[in-house]
């Protein structure tokens, strides 16, 4: 045993856990946290510039590699507040983060004592705990509890907020004997899974709908074992984008209002029979119960009981960990095949992959300024399968899960249901600091980049690089557009006229922020492109900045002020804004590639 204060006992459990890194801000009432950081010098720190950033640097620090939880630091009152959106994201997706906050002294707790706010109250319905630990000795147990807790059942964030004389109090702990706590997840019976096989084989037209558990299981390959063995066509959800191969052959599309592909939804619309795995049936992806359910049965497999018949009753249920339910169903599928007793899917899965090699929205446009459409086809051109895209929400979003290309489970790392503007940046970050050597391209539209651009400061002053495309329409344009049903397109420009803008840059004009000037202020470097044929080499320029200097790099694209994305209100009435595909250059990106 060993005497020591709790917060220093607190960092030990952090080691023991697995942390090696943490982004934060120092503050009074988190400094002896910081204070214990910096005496053990175990665990790597990068200031933030944005306590919100740092939570979604966290985010994106775990999203990255499997079996990471990003951890993040902030003061007492507002820091703690400003966590929330972060807490947030990560709850509604299933992403485990710790944030640790620092309070004011017990003593002054309910004495409106100056940044002290009762952030263990406000963060409970953003989290799966949030404490505000009063006696010190529990400081350590407070902390495995946490780590128990996130990785156990649905991964979740942890809310730890520590008032100052707590941290400070002295303790009797032992790092040494220290051990983490068993994880708990639930596991599928054979039984369970033979019954969901079962009703599998009854089908003509199944389909896999693979969601985010099976991401967060790192269950990616027992998927696509599966899969194969099985016939089965896949239908990722947006949060399990990756986990198949886009290219593979099982590969059906996504479904949904607006992250879809047209084959995908044909796909969907024309199946009996969906087996979703670690997914969650959110609105976007089916549009209305009744659609999305009429003339097809269901089996559903969710780490978390209070998923299953949330949205609709499934025939099926079974509750267990993705990975663990995907191991059964492989080793039953393979005893079913070696007797011969499988269904050939070979005409099923050959009509999906018709639908994928036609069903096509069109990319290939000449305009200037440029539709987004190009740009992603210039994009699936120039980034290989390597490539890991980070993403937040809106058309540069939408349209990007249209058109780009995944191949691998986590590069696609996107807030799927929260969706806060200004996510991306911090994220980015995040990912990097998790992964050196990834080939990481951020996608932000101007309003996302505006939201946390000072975060960039972090990239240059860390040398964390990646390669950050902004496409600028100087629109909130997925307001826009859905302002659209109101007859009106009020307060969402984003447009003026910049006294500094030159006047021979005609180009730029009226598009108000000079992103580039405000990307080199923070330290990091930045090109604009305004034609297809200029965004390659400015990539390539992009990359060689990155490589020199160890910063992130902006190409700022500029695009057509209003361009429309294909979505709509159901999975059988998508608007199809703009012409589909007619030419051999919209096809997918092995075709493309042969035509480059």
């Amino acid at each position: 045993m060993a005497r020591m204060k709790a917060i220093e006992a607190a960092v030990h459990v952090l080691e023991k856990e697995g942390v090696t890194q943490a982004f934060g801000i120092p503050g009074a009432a988190i400094n002896p946290l910081y204070a214990a950081l910096r005496k053990r010098g175990s665990i790597s720190h990068i200031l933030a510039r944005h306590v919100e950033g740092a939570s979604h640097m966290a985010e994106g620090y775990t999203r990255a590699v499997a079996g990471n939880i990003g951890v993040c630091i902030g003061t007492s009152g507002p820091a703690g507040t400003d966590m929330i959106t972060g807490l947030y994201s990560a709850q509604a997706d299933s992403v485990p983060i710790l944030c640790i906050t620092g309070q004011a002294p017990r003593a002054r707790l309910h004495k409106e004592d100056f940044q002290a706010v009762d952030i263990e109250s406000i963060a409970r319905p953003v989290t799966k705990w949030s404490v505000t630990v009063r006696e010190p000795a529990q400081v350590p147990r407070a902390f495995q509890q946490a780590f128990h807790l996130m990785r156990s059942g649905r991964p979740g964030p942890v809310l730890i907020d520590l008032p100052f004389d707590v941290q400070m109090a002295e303790i009797e702990f032992d790092p040494d004997t220290y051990a983490p706590l068993p994880v708990y997840k639930p596991a599928a019976t054979r039984a369970q899974i033979e019954k969901a096989l079962a009703l599998l084989d009854e089908a003509q037209r199944p389909l896999i709908v693979a969601g985010g558990g099976i991401i967060n299981a790192d269950a990616a390959g027992l998927l696509v074992q599966f899969a194969e063995l099985t016939g089965v066509p896949v239908i990722p959800t947006l949060m399990g984008w990756g986990s198949l191969p886009d290219d593979h052959p099982l590969m059906a599309g996504m479904c949904g209002l607006q992250t879809s592909h047209r084959y995908g939804n044909a796909t969907l619309l024309a199946s009996d029979f969906v087996l979703g795995i670690g997914n969650r049936w959110a609105n976007r992806h089916t549009g209305s119960v009744e659609v999305y359910t009429e003339g097809r049965r269901f089996v559903h497999v969710d780490i978390e009981p209070t998923q299953i018949g949330r949205v609709f009753a499934p025939d099926y249920g079974i509750v267990s960990d993705a990975k663990a339910a995907l191991e059964l169903f492989v080793q039953v599928a393979t005893e079913l095949k070696a007797q011969g007793r499988l269904k050939d899917r070979s005409r099923w899965a050959g009509q999906c992959r018709e639908r994928k090699a036609t069903m096509l929205r069109k990319t290939h446009f000449d305009n200037v300024p440029m539709k987004p459409q190009r740009v992603y086809q210039c994009m699936n051109r120039a980034f290989d399968q390597n490539t890991c895209y980070v993403s937040t929400i809106g058309l540069s979003q939408i349209a990007a899960a249209q058109f780009l290309h995944v191949h691998k489970p986590r590069h696609w790392i996107n807030c799927g249901q929260a969706g806060p503007l200004g996510w991306t940046i911090p994220a980015a970050l995040g990912v990097r600091a998790a992964d050196p050597a990834r080939r990481i391209v951020a996608l932000s539209g101007d309003y996302d980049f505006q939201f946390m651009i000072e975060e960039l400061a972090v990239g240059a002053q860390f040398k964390l690089p990646y390669l950050h495309i902004v496409v600028n329409n100087s629109y909130l344009g997925l307001i826009r557009q859905a302002q659209r049903g109101f007859e009106m397109d009020y307060c969402v420009q984003l447009g003026f006229d910049n006294i500094n803008t030159p006047e021979e840059d005609v180009a730029v004009r009226g598009y108000g922020v000079d992103h580039l000037k405000v990307v080199e202020g923070l330290g990091c470097k930045a090109l604009r492109a305004h034609r297809q044929e200029e965004l390659r080499p400015a990539i390539a320029q992009a990359e060689a900045w990155m490589k020199e200097f160890q910063v992130p790099v902006v190409i700022e694209v500029i695009l057509e002020r209003v361009t429309n994305i294909a979505m709509g209100t159901e999975i059988n009435a998508i608007q199809e804004f703009e012409p589909l595909a007619e030419c051999p250059e919209d096809a997918p990106t092995a075709l493309a590639a042969l035509l480059d």
